[in-house]
This record gives structure tokens, sequence and C-alpha cells, in this order.
């Protein structure tokens, strides 16, 4: 499994994984309990590797800020996301100094902080740069993207 087809699904607590395509929408799995559930074409879906965060030169995708964080904690498990304000913007500035506090509210580096350490229970990040099979996979899927 990577984080390619870990899901965000609003309203949801929690990160699922994208399991199978259904005709209606598919099928997700909860990553803190297991559970299979049907989440329709109506949802509100956010793929963690579509995911980018604002930085003063521009956007840095949310993979690369697990793996800075990964870096950092040595693929242990980040501060908690329930720090005050303060703690988590000076963690976070430790972690990506070019994040833009202007952009990047609080809400957003805890809900960063507590997606990474849900998938670093389950061993879903590494500090080590994805392997090259990774990144050809993932250009088909552009091309894709760019046909439709």
């Amino acid at each position: 499994m990577s984080v390619e087809k870990i899901l965000a699904i609003s309203g949801k607590p929690g990160l699922y994984e994208l399991k199978v395509q259904t005709r209606t929408g598919f099928v997700a799995e909860s990553l803190i309990d297991g559970k299979k559930m049907t989440v329709g074409m109506r949802s509100n879906v956010s793929l963690l590797s579509e995911i980018s965060v604002y930085t003063y030169d521009g956007e840095i995708k949310l993979s690369e800020v697990f793996r800075a964080i990964a870096e950092k904690e040595d693929n242990g498990p980040a501060l908690s996301h329930k720090e005050d304000n303060a703690k988590l913007e000076t963690y976070f500035r430790e972690v990506l100094p070019e994040f833009d506090e202007d952009r990047v509210y609080a809400s957003d580096i805890k809900k960063i902080l507590n997606w990474y350490n849900m998938l670093q229970a389950k061993g879903l990040v590494s500090k080590e740069k994805p392997a090259a099979p990774a990144q050809a996979e993932a250009a088909p899927a552009e091309e894709v993207k760019a046909e439709e």
C-alpha cells in the first residue's frame, strides 16, 4: 500500500485507503479501525497525493512534507497535533522553514501532523525518497488526466 491511494473524506474522521471503484462511487477502508464503507460520488474526497502546502516560493507536495517530518524524527512519530498553536508552528517551521504563515493555518498544521502520525503508525511514511518505479507508475496517471 502506498500514500497514493490514501484518502481524506470530508465529515469523516481519520484517513482511508481506496480499495475498489464501484458504479456509484468507491469502497474505502478506514486506517483507524479497518472498517470498510461505500463512499458516493457526492462526497468531498481528497487524495493525499494531490494535496500541497503553500510556501513562499510556491507549493510543496504533502508527501514531501511527510518525508521532511520523517527525516526530522528519524522515521518516528511527530509532535502531537493536540499541542498549542505556538508550539505546532515552531515545530512545523523546523520541518518546513519556507511555509507561508499567512496561508498555512494552525488547523492545517494540526491536520498534517495528525495524518503523518496515522500513516507513520501504519509504516506508510519514510524518510527515503520514492524509488524510480513508483515515479514511473505515476507518469501514466498524469497522461490519463491530460486526455480527459
